[in-house]
């Protein structure tokens, strides 16, 4: 396989480096620039556990080709710094943790894309995070409970 480089802004760093043309953004993000909290956990796009913002829009890491974020600004849950990560601990917006960082890159990508978000926006957005702990209500609570901080 080929190798490319490549440069893109990561949490507001820029970073630059070669990576095999099939290499996915969770393992390059993961195995290579040391960022674990982005997770890997369905590797086919549907349980949000490996969501983060590329260019301010939420996408599945896992689904990415590192080659595609060339150029673009990626923020993982490292880079993330928002009034949603104290809402989540007052609201219960997470028990065991493995689906948190998908939920609040989602979530943050909400709120900087519609910072008056019905509840009904909410509950859309957040369809493609999945999370076994919750029952999803202290989630809801929390990304409205920081919408109102606003």
């Amino acid at each position: 396989m080929s190798r490319h480089r490549i440069r893109f802004t990561l949490n507001g760093a820029a970073v630059e480096v070669d990576v095999p043309a099939e290499r996915l953004l969770v393992d390059l993000l993961r195995d290579d620039l040391g960022k674990t909290g982005t997770k890997d956990g369905c590797s086919v796009g549907v349980c949000g556990l490996c969501a983060v913002q590329v260019e301010g829009a939420p996408m599945s890491a896992c689904l990415l080709l590192a080659t595609q974020v060339d150029g673009a600004a990626v923020r993982t849950i490292e880079g993330l710094t928002s009034p949603l990560q104290e809402a989540f601990i007052e609201e219960g917006g997470f028990q065991c943790g493995i689906c948190t960082s998908g939920q609040l890159m989602t979530a943050d990508a909400l709120l900087r894309a519609k910072p008056d978000a019905s509840g009904t926006e909410i509950n859309d957005w957040q369809m493609g995070n999945l999370c076994r702990c919750t029952g999803y209500y202290g989630i809801a609570r929390a990304i409205a409970k920081a919408r109102d901080a606003r």
